[in-house]
């Protein structure tokens, strides 16, 4: 079953209906990503001097090490946004802003044309393994969803599963919490 752009624009709406009220933001029209954008990592990208960040999405850090079974070491973010790069240059991809991250970017929900189906590019992202499912900062998913395509990836080895590496959001969790909480089974 494929997935509509209207679907999928819907559910960001709900979602920045939601958001953007309790910040007394209106919400934005969604927007077309042109093709002379600016990657920052796997998740974000800049266009004319905004940025933008995948909603529920957190890419493989940048510097970060991942290892192929043959032992060769790449660094893990360049190859999520090597694939955020290269479904951004052969889809249309319209977005839906749903909210400003603390960092002033904006936070999107992203549909891709692709031979002429519509998908999420969260879930795309995800569902190749060059991507994972945020979590809030107490640990809990952004979007369920998201976690399931990851647990997918993961049993499949695809993409980044095929290599050993720093999951970015335990990672990020580990970095996030109190120094006086850290220490036994961490």
């Amino acid at each position: 079953m494929a997935i509509r752009a209207s679907d999928i624009l819907l559910t960001a709406t709900t979602i920045a209906a939601t958001l953007l009220p309790a910040y007394g933001q209106q919400v934005a029209s969604s927007f077309a990503v042109p093709k002379n954008i600016t990657l920052q990592t796997g998740d974000t990208w800049e266009s004319d001097g905004q940025v933008y960040r995948l909603y529920g999405v957190q890419s493989c850090i940048r510097g970060s090490i991942a290892t192929d079974a043959a032992g060769n070491k790449h660094d893990c973010g360049s190859l999520s946004l090597a694939q955020l790069g290269g479904l951004f240059q052969t889809a249309a991809v319209t977005c839906q802003p749903i909210g400003r991250a603390r960092d002033d970017a904006i936070f999107a929900v992203c549909a891709a044309e692709i031979e002429g189906s519509t998908i999420d590019v969260g879930t795309a992202m995800i569902s190749s393994g060059f991507a994972f499912a945020a979590t809030y900062p107490d640990g809990n998913a952004v979007n369920m969803g998201y976690v399931v395509a990851e647990l997918t990836a993961k049993g499949a080895g695809e993409g980044l599963w095929a290599y050993k590496f720093p999951h970015p959001v335990q990672a990020l969790l580990q970095t996030s919490q109190p120094t006086a909480s850290k220490g036994a089974g961490q």
